[in-house]
């Protein structure tokens, strides 16, 4: 019977300490709170029709202001102005959930993690 030397972790791998990885894990999962905290109380600011609505939301996707320019508000055109709120409301979402993902990204550093 051969005895194959190298670190115990079969197939040449090295065995991994459960109580490290399990900090290691506690840690990220830290740093991923914290992150989430400074993009809630981040605002970002989208303009649609030319400035004419500005819609701002927070990293927690909570809309915190919709400003509406007074030239656009037209009686006889309601669609336009809902078409303009939707797509700010809409562009500002995205926006922030790009934001959210670029930082926990660079916590991951691409790992793969589904989710993150």
């Amino acid at each position: 019977m051969s005895r194959r030397k190298g670190g115990g972790g079969g197939f040449g791998r090295p065995q991994v300490n459960p109580n490290d990885l399990m900090r290691q894990v506690q840690q990220m999962q830290s740093q991923m709170e914290s992150i989430q905290e400074e993009a809630n109380k981040e605002v970002i600011e989208v303009s649609t029709g030319g400035g004419m609505v500005t819609v701002a939301i927070n990293g927690a996707l909570e809309v915190q202001k919709i400003e509406i320019k007074p030239e656009v508000v037209d009686p006889e055109d309601v669609d336009m102005l809902q078409d303009l709120v939707l797509a700010g409301v809409n562009e500002a979402i995205t926006k922030a959930q790009e934001m959210v993902a670029d930082r926990m990204s660079a916590l991951t550093g691409g790992m793969g993690i589904p989710g993150l």
